[in-house]
């Protein structure tokens, strides 16, 4: 079988394969690598490839099944790993200068599952620094371009995953979500991706951004992929506080189950309309055309707290972040960097080791928060904001009370322009006003695509479940 023809497979089809004897991991996870190899020069998803660390482990898995050993369904299907989750014996950086070269002593909890699992993991992908960005252009190891228009971005903060598997360098990866940053590049271009239930997936081993709103979860080019992902890491963990001791709804089972007869989807008024592109809207209104006419009842819900969350949201992940980052002080890991003249104290060391290691977002983010929790202005902003973030939650109960899920377009417009963005912060940050809501509250979200706008370019639907149905998604996805 033809590099091009595994390449081009979903990850269950290869998975099928594989099982059948029909293909090896080897040559599955070589082809992949192949095409990092062919593309990723002008893609630049990746920022670190582990080409013997994903051999040896495809390898294992062959012995392992000619042995008749009993494997996991995915297990020697490749996968790519956003550079923000640990991996021990890989580097990991979060996209900053900060952090290079830095290899971790142990694995997240999800790395530990996929390892388990017998997933060869190819690499680390791109990503805008520490996670902020919407764009993937804030990496302090320069951007991801989009594969549909490699002058276009990717979206971000996870960029660099969504575009591995656009691209078919991957047929799976993990992304984090904080607000926005699996579902929008999942948007622009063209996959799936998938933010569970905050709590619902291990955090263990998650490099903090925002403490309160970070999610790891799926990115994939089908639905069943994504649920498939899923299932190998969700579930609890003990080592994370915030993980869930519910046991894991049966994701992929509601992924089979494509009945929607009778389910309420409510389209939030507050989420369409106004400064939404021409072609998203069209495309959002077509997608639910369709489940009203697979069966479902399609019903309007207002969701008025939705208009402050960009807001209150760029007060709390800011907040989170200046604390968050404190632990980057050039004295335990990563980057240090002394002054160039005078005295070599602790805070001068600091304070050089921050002005060459973070990039101008990271920047802008931490003054930001360190200003919204000072004396005098912590109530004014912080507080308030955690206030904006109560009413977007009771929003949220309201609209569960007369719909199942939601649905919006994921993001108000396909991929702009590289460079397009970059020296306007606030038009930059729009780009997330569909996907932040569901991070205020922590309920689970779905993007996948639903065709291609008036300018060719993906577009994609956004559905969004209470807490803990995150099986909703994959049904309805």
């Amino acid at each position: 079988m033809s590099d091009a023809t595994l390449t081009r497979r979903t990850a269950g089809e290869l998975a099928a394969l594989l099982q059948a004897g029909e293909v090896s991991s080897v040559e599955v996870t070589r082809a992949h690598l192949d095409r990092v190899a062919e593309v990723d020069d002008a893609v630049h998803a990746f920022l670190h490839v582990s080409e013997e660390n994903a051999l040896a482990t495809a390898q294992a898995v062959d012995a392992a099944r000619a042995a008749g050993e009993h494997l996991h369904g995915l297990a020697g299907v490749p996968i790519a790993v956003k550079d923000v989750v640990v991996t021990k014996g890989l580097p990991t950086t979060a996209g900053s200068r900060i952090l290079e070269g830095w290899v971790p002593p142990y694995d997240a909890t999800i790395v530990e599952r996929l390892r388990a699992s017998g997933l060869p993991i190819l690499g680390k992908t791109n990503l805008d620094e520490f996670a902020m960005g919407s764009s993937t252009e804030h990496s302090g190891y320069g951007p991801t371009r989009n594969p549909w228009d490699l002058d276009r971005i990717p979206g971000g903060s996870g960029g660099g995953s969504a575009a591995a598997v656009a691209a078919y360098e991957a047929p799976l990866a993990i992304g984090t979500d904080t607000g926005g940053s699996i579902r929008q590049p999942a948007a622009v271009t063209g996959t799936v991706g998938v933010k569970p239930t905050y709590g619902g997936v291990s955090r263990y081993g998650l490099i903090a951004l925002a403490s309160s709103l970070d999610q790891a979860g799926p990115v994939s080019r089908s639905v069943l992929d994504a649920a498939l992902l899923h299932e190998v890491i969700g579930g609890h963990d003990p080592r994370d506080s915030t993980s869930l001791p519910d046991a894991l709804p049966d994701v992929v089972g509601a992924a089979h189950d494509r009945e929607v007869r009778g389910l309420r989807v409510g389209v939030v008024r507050e989420l369409t309309g106004e400064g939404y592109q021409a072609g998203v809207r069209a495309s959002f209104e077509a997608a639910v055309g369709l489940l009203a006419d697979a069966g479902a009842e399609v019903v309007e819900v207002s969701c008025p707290s939705f208009a402050s969350a960009l807001a209150a949201y760029y007060l709390i992940l800011p907040s989170e972040a200046s604390s968050n980052l404190a632990r980057f002080d050039g004295m335990r890991y990563g980057l240090r960097v002394e002054p160039a003249t005078g005295p070599v104290t602790a805070e001068r060391v600091m304070a050089a080791t921050r002005g060459a290691g973070f990039g101008d977002e990271a920047k802008r983010r931490i003054i930001l928060g360190t200003y919204a929790l000072s004396a005098g202005y912590y109530d004014a902003y912080y507080g308030s904001a955690q206030k904006v973030r109560t009413l977007i939650q009771r929003d949220f109960a309201a609209a569960f009370d007369v719909a199942d899920v939601l649905v919006s377009p994921t993001a108000p417009t396909t991929a702009f322009k590289l460079g397009e963005k970059l020296d306007d912060p606030l038009a930059m940050y729009l780009n997330d006003v569909a996907t932040i809501p569901a991070n205020l509250a922590g309920v689970p979200g779905m993007s996948l695509p639903s065709g291609l706008s008036d300018d060719g370019l993906p577009v994609g639907f956004q559905i969004l479940a209470p807490a803990r149905a995150d099986d909703r998604l994959y049904r309805v996805g």
